[in-house]
């Protein structure tokens, strides 16, 4: 099943970056050595084995973009199910960068109308923490004002913690058919464990596929008094594995399990099937591993 995701803005929004990190296995820091997209390039991107992302990096240079708005049209914007627009959060022509934007869609909105879309204000690290918020805010605001009737996500992204990965889960999430079923097997698997949460990751890119719980960490927290769980925890999780992973291939090893035990949980991180891990998270200290695989 194959499923076409345009990645847009101008040319330097950080588009690249965010690609190699997420399908790529680059760390942060190599993507500096990346260098401009010319045109589009084209890559397939498996996920969970039967998903193909047929993702088009699009260049951001003024010559590409007005391309295609004209004579590029209809091949670019045809056939849609999600498009992610990047726009640099410090840019220095942001009407123009607005103005690609409002095309975009109004192009999408005549070949695509049903496609899913995502805009990502990138480099919030640029930004003093204390104006991160008012910042995003005041970005999103603007975004909507130009997008008519379209339904658009805005995340705040940084290629340097785990925003990056909060807003690619939402992005793949939206792209995964029979997710709901998937859910409540989930769910089940759960409840089955005695669990009080479980994760599911993506194999090769470690986003969130979904995620189930128990007291604190389901819909209903069972006492006021339990302490609510940390809410970028997926995210935080999916950075930190991987970029462990990383680090073991860079020393000719193979990140296959994790175990983690401490006073108050234990946590497992385990291949559930061949296109993903599974994390368990259990606060009884009787249930071993053995007891889940």
């Amino acid at each position: 099943m194959k499923k076409k995701v345009l990645l847009m803005g101008k040319s330097g929004a950080g588009k690249t970056s965010m690609r190699s990190i997420i399908f790529a296995n680059y760390m942060a820091r190599d993507t500096r050595r990346l260098g401009a997209t010319i045109d589009v390039e084209h890559s397939h991107v498996r996920f969970l084995g039967n998903l193909v992302l047929n993702l088009w990096d699009c260049g951001g240079q003024d010559v590409f973009m007005e391309s295609y708005f004209a004579s590029q049209r209809d091949q670019i914007f045809r056939n849609v199910e999600v498009l992610i627009y990047i726009i640099d959060v410090e840019s220095r022509d942001m009407d123009k960068d607005l103005a690609y934007f409002q095309s975009s869609i109004q192009a999408l909105s005549t070949n695509s109308k049903d496609a899913n879309i995502f805009c990502l204000i990138h480099k919030m690290d640029l930004i003093a923490a204390s104006s991160k918020q008012e910042t995003f805010a005041r970005m999103e605001a603007e975004l909507l004002k130009r997008v008519g009737s379209s339904k658009i996500t805005c995340f705040g992204t940084s290629i340097w913690d785990e925003t990056l990965f909060k807003a690619w889960s939402s992005i793949v999430y939206s792209l995964i058919p029979n997710v709901k079923f998937l859910e409540t097997q989930l769910q089940k698997f759960c409840e089955l464990c005695d669990a009080d949460e479980v994760i599911l990751f993506e194999r090769s890119t470690f986003l969130v596929i979904s995620h189930v719980g128990t007291g604190s960490y389901g819909s209903e927290p069972k006492s006021t008094k339990q302490p609510l769980p940390d809410p970028q925890r997926f995210e935080k999780v999916s950075n930190i594995i991987k970029q462990f992973k990383l680090s073991c291939s860079k020393n000719q090893a193979q990140f296959q399990n994790m175990e983690i035990r401490c006073k108050s949980f234990s946590a497992y991180v385990d291949v559930l099937t061949p296109n993903a891990y599974v994390l368990v998270l259990i606060s009884d200290p009787s249930i071993s591993l053995v007891a889940f695989f």
